[in-house]
C-alpha cells in the first residue's frame, strides 16, 4: 500500500484459497478486494480536497484524527481505521503448514509464559475474549512499550494507536470475515483462525515492538 493518499490496495502475499480448510476462498476475496477496498475507496474520496493531509501517513491521520478538520473526522477514523486493521489481519495469515499452526518461540513465547502461563491458556483465554466482543471489531494481541502482552478487544475499526500499544497478532471478528463458512459460529472461525495465523509474522511484529519502545 502506498505510505500516503491516494492509498492503494495490496495485493495478498497469497492466493485466495491458500487458508482453505480454515477460511475459505470466496471469503478472502470478498474481504481483501471488496470490503477493505471499499475503506480504501472512501478513505481516498474523504481525503481527496484536503492537500494539506495527502502527506500524512495513515499511522498520522489516525493518532492525531483530533487535529482534523471535524467535517472529515469520523470518515477518517472509520475508514481509515478499517484500512489500518485490515491489512494487519491480512498479513498475520499465512498458508497452513508455512509460518501457521506452530508455537511461537523466543521473546513472544517468553511473553506469552508470563502473563498466560502457557500458550494453550493464551489461546483460550483469546477465544474467550473475542467472544466477548459484542456486534463487529477485533481482539489484539498487543504489547506495552515494556513488553508486556496483553489481549485486547475493540469495536468496529477502532485501533490501537491511541492507546499506545504495539499490535503482535489481530484477529477480524466482523461476520463478514467467517459467516459464508462458519455462518454465525464465531467460536470454530476463532478455532481455525488459530490454524493459519502467521507465528513468524506475529514473533517478528513483537520484536519491532520492542525495539520502537526502547
Amino acid at each position: 500500500m502506498s505510505p500516503h493518499y491516494p492509498f492503494t490496495l495490496t495485493p495478498l502475499p497469497y492466493d485466495y484459497k491458500a487458508l482453505e480448510p480454515y477460511i475459505d476462498e470466496k471469503t478472502m476475496y470478498l474481504h481483501h478486494d471488496k470490503h477493505l477496498q471499499t475503506y480504501i475507496n472512501n478513505l481516498n474520496a474523504t481525503l481527496k480536497d484536503y492537500p494539506a493531509l495527502h502527506r500524512w501517513s495513515l499511522e498520522q491521520l489516525l493518532y492525531y484524527s483530533d487535529r482534523l478538520p471535524e467535517s472529515i473526522r469520523v470518515s477518517v477514523e472509520r475508514n481509515g481505521g478499517g484500512v489500518y486493521n485490515h491489512m494487519l489481519f491480512f498479513a498475520n495469515l499465512a498458508p497452513n503448514k508455512t509460518q501457521a499452526n506452530t508455537i511461537p518461540t523466543g521473546a513472544l513465547l517468553q511473553a506469552i509464559q508470563a502473563d498466560f502461563g502457557s500458550w494453550d491458556n493464551f489461546k483460550q483465554q483469546f477465544k474467550t475474549h473475542s467472544l466477548t466482543v459484542f456486534g463487529s471489531g477485533y481482539t489484539w494481541l498487543a504489547a506495552c512499550e515494556r513488553g508486556k502482552v496483553h489481549i485486547v478487544n475493540t469495536k468496529n475499526q477502532e485501533t490501537l494507536l491511541k492507546q499506545n500499544l504495539f499490535p503482535v497478532m489481530l484477529l477480524d471478528v466482523w461476520e463478514h470475515a467467517y459467516y459464508l463458512k462458519h455462518y454465525n459460529v464465531r467460536a470454530d472461525y476463532i478455532d481455525n483462525w488459530f490454524g493459519v495465523v502467521n507465528i513468524k509474522q506475529a514473533q517478528e511484529n513483537y520484536a519491532a515492538c520492542r525495539l520502537n519502545a526502547l
